[in-house]
């Protein structure tokens, strides 16, 4: 078994040298052997490369425009652009505190190896299995959110034209037709993922150029034409109306979950380290710098929609608000259509990237032994290289949990909020126990750190994920219907149970987390100061 693990990490280094120019690659591969691992996967992702991966994983003209209503009910314009503006803050805090970390432990297993290697002896099997679980429910629900926001926006660019009824085209679709969609867009993102893998840095290189002109199409037409008016200043940047019937700054809070969903992939690229070139170096990069692209493209997305969106009152009676201001704004069906376009293709770029993550993320995961039947998910096929079983999983559940909607046509409201939940739980996990046990004597080593301002952001992204968890368990609407209820809570406290009962059943005797023998030395140095030294002297000639 050594042997062929031997062979195989041999094969891969040698090809990705050839193909990537060898000594950075060589370098990612000693260190990533240094925390106990093969490399199995090839680094096949420059600088830039994982930056567009970054921004693509995000996609914020297509996030925001998905989770438009949310902002709409709670508070109205001035909602959308500072709701926009506070949690932008915060992730970058969040992305920072995860930088500097991830500079010193790049790995697919992402928080969840990091927060293993950061926790004390007595709880860190504990802890990684719960931000390993946290992480691989949160990049499978946001991937199932994607796919089904890209379904549901279809269908209301649809509905733009008018029907024999004189409602939308499709305002009556029935719930299997509308499974129907969805399922057909998830098998398309799947496989483009899994068959595609090595073009994607090219599809990711033109969904950055497609992203910009799309942008500037969008933001030129509707304030060009604007055919119903502009709204002044005043009311883009000042009109808070609730509603939601909470009272007006919990409402303002509720209506976060637009911005928190467009930023919530902000970790979901450290599943990417093992295909990164330098990822010590790059992925922290990318991370921080990703935050500053996407929050100044939102400000441009979100401003120009504000100043031309009619009457609240219109936009909160749709499941899907931007075709209609689009439509408002263009005056014509058709052209409306065409400037949804781009969202359209940016939803299937930006599933396809989510895809590739949570099989990186749940392959990681499955590796060490936290899912039932690793076995068959840790298994990367060697003639697509990626991780095909872990990719396939990840689609079945997620069509399951899809399954929902025929139960409530607010299953979309669960999927996004607990994603969101789930990845902010993962994220908080490595930075609490850096922040609580070992930040200084850690982040010193890595090629990362923001000293002072690291420290501070790492409060600000523990105060954000106290708030975060609990706030998006809450329903939009005060007055919850069957229809309104936020289903994120059932979906959570599903996953939890599903890994509260496998920890008991297999993972209390038999998880050992990450098989690094730097974790036990670094353990060793804590508990025993001449313990290290012993093991050195015992393994030197």
């Amino acid at each position: 078994m050594a042997i062929e693990e031997a062979m195989r990490r041999s094969s891969k280094v040698s090809v990705a040298r050839a193909e990537t120019g060898g000594a950075d690659t060589g370098n990612a591969d000693r260190t990533l052997e240094d925390m106990g691992y093969v490399p199995e996967l090839a680094r096949n992702r420059s600088v830039w490369q994982v930056t567009f991966m970054c921004f693509i994983l995000s996609s914020v003209p297509y996030g925001l425009s998905t989770t438009l209503y949310y902002p709409l009910a709670a508070g109205g314009p001035a909602n959308i652009v500072w709701g926009w503006v506070v949690v932008s803050f915060l992730i970058l805090c969040v992305a920072i505190s995860l930088a500097e970390i991830t500079s010193v432990y790049p790995t697919a297993g992402g928080v969840y190896y990091q927060t293993f290697v950061l926790s004390p002896l007595w709880c860190r099997r504990v802890a990684s299995w719960i931000c390993g679980w946290s992480y691989v429910a949160g990049n499978i629900t946001i991937t199932l959110a994607v796919n089904f926001g890209t379904t549901l926006l279809f269908i209301g660019c649809l509905n733009i034209f008018d029907g024999a009824d004189g409602n939308g085209l499709v305002e009556n679709f029935e719930a299997w037709q509308t499974f129907l969609i969805f399922l057909a867009i998830t098998l398309l993102t799947h496989a483009i993922s899994a068959f595609g893998n090595k073009w994607l840095p090219h599809l990711e290189t033109f969904a950055i150029f497609w992203t910009i002109a799309g942008m500037i199409c969008i933001v030129v037409c509707l304030l060009a034409i604007a055919k119903e008016g502009r709204n002044n200043a005043s009311w883009v940047f000042g009109s808070f109306q609730p509603n939601a019937g909470w009272p007006a700054g919990w409402s303002f809070f509720i209506g976060l979950l637009q911005a928190a969903y467009a930023t919530s992939a902000t970790g979901m690229i450290i599943s990417l380290c093992e295909e990164v070139r330098e990822p010590a170096i790059m992925v922290p990069k990318a991370m921080v710098g990703t935050i500053v692209i996407n929050f100044l493209a939102g400000l441009l997305f979100l401003i120009p929609l504000c100043f031309v969106m009619p009457e609240i009152s219109i936009l909160v009676n749709s499941d899907q608000p931007t075709p209609v201001i689009f439509k408002h704004a263009i005056g014509n069906n058709a052209g409306a259509f065409c400037l949804m376009i781009p969202l359209l293709v940016l939803g299937i770029i930006c599933g396809v990237g989510c895809v590739t993550a949570t099989s990186r993320c749940t392959w990681a995961f499955a590796r060490d032994g936290g899912i039932p039947g690793s076995g068959w998910w840790k298994i990367v096929n060697k003639k697509l290289d990626i991780p095909f079983n872990s990719l396939v999983l990840g689609m079945i559940v997620e069509i399951c949990l899809g399954a929902i909607y025929f139960g409530s046509e607010a299953a979309y409201n669960a999927f996004s909020g607990v994603g969101v939940i789930f990845l902010t739980m993962s994220y908080a996990c490595p930075i609490a126990v850096s922040l609580v046990f070992r930040r200084r004597e850690d982040i010193k080593n890595g090629s990362v750190n923001y000293g002072v301002i690291g420290l501070i952001a790492n409060v600000f992204a523990l105060a954000w994920s106290l708030l975060a968890i609990p706030l998006f368990c809450m329903p939009t609407l005060k007055e919850v219907t069957l229809d309104s209820m936020n289903y994120a809570s059932v979906v959570f406290f599903g996953f939890v149970c599903i890994a509260a009962v496998w920890y008991i059943v297999w993972g209390y005797a038999n998880y050992r987390g990450p098989p690094t023998d730097a974790v036990d030395n670094h353990s060793l140095s804590d508990s025993a100061p001449d313990a290290t030294e012993e093991v050195d002297k015992v393994k030197s000639p």
